[in-house]
């Protein structure tokens, strides 16, 4: 019995099922090797999925449709998913907003098959475009208000609100009324919570550390004009930004509910 066994073991082909294994590794081991994880957003109909690799090198980028997102081939693919509203890409994430009427249990499959395969692929999530300056770069021309305003976006606004799977982009500062007009992106992008957020938290706090701003009030992402859409990278120069002494209770106390505000955006 033993030797008829060994004769059978001998016959086995060996070779075969080895080069087949080998066949498959390239693309099903990038596959495996991707393990992508989602986080809720304050907006339920947007959801953070991160890859674990890197999604753009610096900045972030927004897709409100099909049309917009040809210089993208990761957006082409995901805005082929039924439901699927916009596509905004950060560093080390992807927010996805759907339409109410499509389930998560619908649309996560296919963002979770798109995504692995476009890696696995090793596509560019970007093609190579031109970009222009950052939204909150510093230049000759900005006055000091202006230039105190997008540093306290970059250091102190922005990565609040990029946990939240959005951001912010500055567009403008009215110097004789006081407004500064922001554009919400990603998760926030007409999030329930929204507008709490930005008088809550980064009103209070651009009027504290800024007295010249009066108001910090969203535009609508259909205002915006093509040639200022957001693809550029978003480090910029640092101002070294000293607060203001208070100069009575009402001030310290001001400051306190600003911060307290900012710093409950991540927990929304």
């Amino acid at each position: 019995h033993g030797t008829k066994m060994l004769r059978v073991l001998r016959r086995l082909p060996t070779a075969l099922p080895t080069a087949r294994r080998t066949a498959m590794l390239p693309g099903a081991a990038a596959r495996r090797s991707l393990f992508i994880q989602t986080e809720s957003t304050p907006n339920p109909e947007s959801l953070k999925f991160l890859p674990g690799k890197p999604v753009l090198e610096s900045g972030t980028a927004q897709f409100r449709s099909y049309a917009e997102a040809q210089v993208s081939p990761l957006a082409k693919r995901l805005f082929k998913i039924e439901g699927v509203k916009s596509v905004f890409f950060a560093q080390e994430f992807i927010t996805i907003t759907k339409d109410p009427d499509t389930a998560w249990s619908v649309v996560k499959p296919h963002v979770f098959s798109q995504v692995m395969d476009f890696y696995a692929e090793g596509g560019k999530v970007l093609d190579d475009v031109s970009t222009g300056a950052s939204d909150t770069a510093i230049t000759d021309d900005d006055s000091e208000i202006v230039a105190m305003i997008k540093e306290l976006i970059e250091t102190r606004v922005r990565p609040s609100v990029q946990d939240d799977g959005g951001d912010i982009v500055f567009k403008s500062f009215n110097e004789e009324s006081g407004v500064v007009l922001v554009q919400l992106q990603g998760s926030c992008s007409g999030c329930p919570s929204s507008t709490v957020t930005l008088k809550s938290g980064i009103e209070n706090m651009m009027m504290h550390y800024i007295p010249e701003v009066t108001s910090v009030e969203s535009i609508d992402e259909d205002e915006d004009a093509p040639e200022e859409e957001d693809l550029s990278p978003t480090a910029a120069p640092k101002l070294k930004l000293q607060p203001p002494p208070p100069s009575s209770d009402v001030a310290a106390k001001a400051r306190k509910e600003a911060e307290g505000a900012l710093s409950s955006l991540g927990e929304q």
